[in-house]
């Protein structure tokens, strides 16, 4: 009965452990997640590259969510092997920085971290606040997780079993070892599983040398982590896990020899304590990005020789990608509406590449980059004109009055997504040719809130698509909090240009015009974005004592 209570104790430990780094994790990201790409796409040497890896593993509490994003941008080209195999390295580092803080004892601030991210995140309607609460809670809910594993494992320290599963490991490091691996890769955080060999070893419940060789297993089974979760990847894609995976791999493997070696003929002294095995783990990722930023340029070449790029096919391709509606062809009415969200979401992504590359054309767009990015509209457009005799053509007779109203919302949602794509093409693209025609420059600050903003409609595009696709109610909330954040943005901005205009800042003077017109647009499509939660939101009662209600319900009556 022991043994049951302490797994079961250990095992909701664990999981609060898990959950709560997802929560800082998820609070980090929908506060700054569009941030990420222009800090890891700009140019960098592989030094900045390897401290901009360590800053975001610290932001986002995990080292494989830093190599997935690499590997996506290194993949569309945006990011070069070498950079981004410094910040894959560079993110281990900031991973062990993470462990550092948190193995100290810090109990005392839980009640303080709860009070006030619970405050943030349910009394406040900022994104911001909000967010900052969650994260706020997330680490109270580690320290609290942490407790709860010392805690699980106090009843079992002096019983029999445990010193001798501890002696064994602490005889045989290879399995040690790879119990380590296996247990970072089954709980997909190597800070988490970490932390829990911290602790072990803290509550003197494991050896220094079993627990060193755990964490040394732990490195490497981290490494398997972005490999396992970028499977589905194309090979470009996969280099820069692959070459980690080597690396860290490499490693770890030399490192547990020595260190075992080391020990067992007492040249490093009778090291104890948790703080030291964190400072083990310090240790090897520093040593381990100081050995590998020289190798990361030569190992490019290798890696692309080992994952090549795709052939060039010689099948000619179509102009566009193939629709997924077929007219006349509507099966069952849930299967229509999913291909009708199908050729939604391959319509939002075309306007995703159209939206994207918008502040790229205000710095130095040429009148072909310009024209390139006008001539996509015409593939939206050929979408919104696909989608409409689609939902027209639907038989009535086969479809419920609340299928048909789905249907009817998801070309509405078309219409919108087509009129966002008008937007860019029509007028951030024109504004942007009108910049660099006229030779002009925003003013730092200026230019700093038009890229804010871009930022967010980036991140508020991922969120709208999600809510397509998933239906989710709390996604919908967020996106039309979002998109009343973009508002605010744009009246703030548009406020501060004005005042840079009163103190006789030329820069503002000569760009006026573009920029007020460009904060106008911006506006205009993040809204057209974010109206696919609306319908969401009526049908769960969400969009009561507004005037958006009257328009919803006039629809209804129709």
């Amino acid at each position: 009965m022991a043994i049951l209570t302490f797994l079961i104790s250990l095992a909701g430990a664990t999981m609060l452990l898990l959950y709560a780094v997802r929560m800082v994790r998820t609070g980090i990201e929908r506060s700054y997640g569009a941030s990420f790409q222009r800090l890891l796409t700009g140019k960098q040497s592989h030094l900045q590259a390897g401290a901009m890896g360590l800053l975001l593993a610290i932001v986002l509490q995990s080292s494989a969510a830093v190599a997935l994003l690499t590997s996506g941008f290194a993949a569309s080209g945006y990011l070069t092997f070498p950079a981004g195999l410094a910040i894959v390295l560079g993110g281990d580092l900031g991973s062990a920085l993470i462990i550092q803080i948190l193995s100290f004892k810090l109990d005392w601030l839980v009640p303080v971290l709860l009070a006030l991210g619970g405050y943030l995140f349910v009394k406040t309607e900022a994104k911001k606040a909000r967010q900052l609460g969650r994260i706020l809670m997330g680490i109270a809910f580690i320290l609290i997780s942490l407790r709860f594993l010392r805690e699980a494992m106090d009843p079992i320290r002096d019983s029999a079993f445990l010193p001798a599963v501890a002696g064994y490991l602490a005889r045989d490091y290879i399995t040690a070892f790879l119990v380590g691996g296996a247990l970072a890769f089954v709980m997909h955080s190597s800070v988490a599983a970490i932390l829990m060999c911290v602790t072990l070893v803290q509550i003197d419940a494991l050896p220094f040398a079993a627990g060193l060789s755990l964490v040394l297993g732990a490195n490497f089974g981290s490494a398997f982590i972005p490999v396992w979760l970028s499977r589905g990847l194309n090979l470009p894609a996969r280099r820069i896990p692959y070459a980690n995976l080597a690396l860290r791999g490499s490693w770890a493997v030399i490192c547990l020899f020595g260190a075992n070696l080391a020990l067992r003929q007492g040249w490093l002294g009778d090291p104890q304590g948790g703080q030291m095995l964190v400072n083990a783990h310090l240790a090897f990722n520093a040593s381990l990005l100081v050995l590998a930023l020289p190798v990361c340029t030569p190992l490019g070449d290798l890696f692309c020789r080992l994952f090549p790029d795709p052939a060039p096919s010689t099948v000619i391709q179509p102009g566009r990608p193939i629709s997924a509606l077929e007219p006349g062809n509507y099966g069952s009415p849930a299967l229509a509406i999913s291909n009708l969200k199908r050729e939604l979401l391959r319509m939002s992504d075309q306007v995703g590449a159209m939206f994207r590359p918008v502040l790229d054309l205000y710095e130095e767009g040429t009148k072909e980059q310009i024209r390139a990015v006008q001539k996509m509209d015409e593939e939206v457009n050929a979408c919104l004109s696909g989608i409409r005799s689609y939902v027209a053509a639907i038989p009535e007779d086969a479809f419920d009055r609340e299928e048909l109203k789905t249907a009817r919302s998801l070309m509405e949602y078309a219409i919108r997504l087509e009129t966002a794509g008008d937007v860019v093409a029509r007028r951030l693209a024109v504004l942007a040719g009108d910049l660099n025609r006229k030779n002009l420059r925003f003013s730092r600050e200026g230019w700093l809130e038009i890229t804010r903003m871009h930022e967010a409609i980036l991140a508020n595009m991922q969120l709208a698509s999600n809510v397509l696709i998933s239906d989710d109610l709390e996604s919908a909330r967020l996106l039309s909090l979002e998109k009343t954040e973009v508002k605010r943005m744009e009246r703030d901005s548009r406020k501060r240009h004005l005042r840079r205009l009163q103190n006789g800042a030329r820069d503002s003077f000569d760009t006026s015009d573009i920029h007020l017109e460009t904060l106008r647009a911006l506006r205009e499509f993040n809204s057209h974005i974010a109206a696919v939660a609306y319908p969401l939101l009526y049908q769960n009662g969400q969009l009561l004592e507004t005037r958006l209600i009257n328009d919803l319900q006039q629809e209804d009556a129709d």
